[in-house]
């Protein structure tokens, strides 16, 4: 029996870190392989060498922990959203004169029927986005809606109450002041908007909706986004020059808008600090009122010490035991984005089921796909193609020319997939030209003529050609791969043997990610047991 250890290792930081380790690839005094497993402090010293173990109490056995530390985990986690709405007439542009509009025309109207339901505020239980249930005081009606997971309530400028000669309309401005997405309804006639004329220290996303040919068949929206500076870009994307007509599809499209823009939103220098702030609030909290006296090793039973005894040595951790975990693996690598013929720093996932790229820069995923999905790869000295699903490829090679990451890489692609080393061979034709075997349209050999210059090199049905003379299969139509073949003088090809089962195919269940090629990686594609969880909490 072998004990598979969950590392949960939360800072101030927002990001959590997360791994695991077998057992068998700890060091320790202990004997590998008992029911009761390895001694935690022993795990913990060598995940974290630099972590001072001693200054280590074990957590309180409470619900409220567990209570702390999901707060924690969900911190950054929300299905509950507010957005505001402002109503811009036509020749407004200011936010007093948006703010001042008593009552909403009939194109707001026919917009607000299209994005949500008005709800009766008093005895509403569902998400209500700081508004009164009770006395009507912020309204007596809202707009609130739902979209996949998440509930939505909007705080309409016009279903907020009205107080009479007060330019600044302080209690519409509360809520709506006080969202980081507002969307900023146009009717046709109103001035360019800018996001100079709004005075908050929140609004950091504006979606701008103008109505064209309101309350007819004809009836379209065009949308514009204003972001702060410091908001990175987020989808789904604004096609140019397009209008949407008043559809779901419109409406669907305008909610994911709404809900990545606050989520961009998050990532902003502002709204980081306030949530490392707050993170730290949970931590100290975690640390001064929800731990015991105990130390760590405190629970270990120690024998009675006898003279002369000698110091119990740690035993060896078996050679590439990290090899067989499940979780991810990682190594940094350069990739070749083949879209703009440049290579990218990344860093390589190998889990047990997934094989990731992120690319160092930018922290994005520039692909994935399933390990199932795997069929072979082509291993250097200090490189390594890894062929997937219908041939495609991506080219890697190890940072710092290290050969050990490259031996590492294909054993695990060994344990977690049913891929295979490639073969390269040179074809010889017969005496009418011919090289003796036939192969369909994805590049599997269909036949092999017996005994023949191809059958003697080790080409067998069922083998897959994913490279003709240096030219990926995956690149060719069936067409380019025949006369390739036929024309080439010399015909060196790379191919996977068949599977014992014969199986060259594989399932495919997942796509590669692909960056827009403006930003990031274009990239990086031909084409188309039982288980110890440990928390620390610093």
């Amino acid at each position: 029996m072998q004990y598979n250890y969950r590392v949960t290792f939360r800072t101030s930081q927002l990001t959590t870190l997360r791994g695991a380790i077998l057992e068998d690839a700890v060091p320790s005094t202990a004997r590998h392989g008992t029911a009761r497993g390895l001694p935690l402090k022993e795990v913990l010293e060598y995940v974290m060498p630099e972590l001072n173990i001693h200054c280590l109490r074990l957590a309180l056995n409470s619900p409220k922990v567990s209570e702390q530390l999901l707060k924690l985990d969900e911190q950054g986690l929300s299905f509950q959203h507010k957005v505001g709405v402002l109503y811009c007439k036509a020749g407004q542009s200011t936010e007093e004169e948006m703010y001042n509009n008593q009552s909403a025309g009939p194109a707001l109207d026919e917009f607000l029927d299209l994005l949500g339901q008005r709800v009766k505020l008093k005895g509403f239980t569902k998400y209500r986005a700081q508004l009164d249930n009770r006395t009507d005081s912020t309204g007596t009606y809202s707009l609130y809606t739902t979209y996949k997971d998440y509930e939505l309530m909007f705080h309409v400028s016009t279903l907020l109450p009205y107080t009479p000669n007060n330019r600044q309309q302080l209690l519409r401005k509360r809520h709506i002041g006080n969202d980081i997405v507002t969307i900023v309804f146009q009717e046709p006639g109103t001035l360019p908007f800018t996001p100079k004329n709004i005075r908050s220290h929140f609004q950091h996303v504006f979606v701008i909706v103008k109505v064209h040919n309101p309350c007819t068949e004809n009836v379209c929206y065009s949308v514009a986004v204003s972001r702060s500076k410091d908001v990175p870009l987020f989808g789904p994307p604004i096609p140019k020059a397009v209008t949407f007509p008043k559809s779901a599809v419109f409406r669907d499209f305008l909610l994911a808008k709404v809900i990545n823009g606050e989520n961009a939103a998050h990532k902003s220098e502002k709204f980081r600090a306030m949530a490392t702030r707050t993170r730290q609030e949970y931590l100290r909290d975690l640390a001064e009122n929800f731990v015991s006296t105990a130390t760590i090793d405190s629970a270990v039973k120690f024998s009675f010490i006898t003279l002369g005894a000698k110091k119990k040595e740690k035993a060896k951790p078996r050679k590439d035991a990290h090899l067989f975990s499940v979780g991810a693996i990682t190594w940094s690598v350069t990739a070749r984005d083949f879209g703009q013929s440049a290579d990218v720093d990344c860093l390589l996932g190998v889990s047990n089921e997934f094989i990731i790229l992120i690319e160092e820069q930018s922290k994005n995923v520039v692909f994935n796909c399933s390990c199932r999905d795997v069929i072979g790869w082509t291993s250097g000295i200090i490189s390594i193609k890894i062929f997937y699903e219908r041939g495609e490829c991506v080219m890697l090679s190890a940072q710092d020319g290290c050969e050990e990451d490259i031996r590492e890489m294909v054993q695990r692609l060994e344990i977690v997939t049913r891929g295979c080393e490639t073969s390269e061979m040179t074809l010889r034709r017969n005496a009418l030209c011919q090289l003796g075997f036939h192969v369909n349209f994805e590049g599997i050999v269909a036949d092999v003529e017996a005994f023949g210059f191809a059958w003697k090199a080790g080409l067998r049905q069922g083998s897959r050609l994913v490279e003709i003379c240096k030219v990926a299969v995956a690149t060719l139509t069936h067409e380019q791969m025949i006369d390739l073949l036929r024309t080439s003088t010399t015909v060196k090809v790379v191919i996977i043997q068949p599977h014992d089962d014969g199986d060259t195919e594989g399932e495919v269940h997942l796509c590669c990610v692909i960056g827009d090629g403006r930003r990031g990686p274009s990239v990086l594609c031909y084409r188309r047991q039982k288980e110890r969880s440990i928390c620390v909490v610093l």
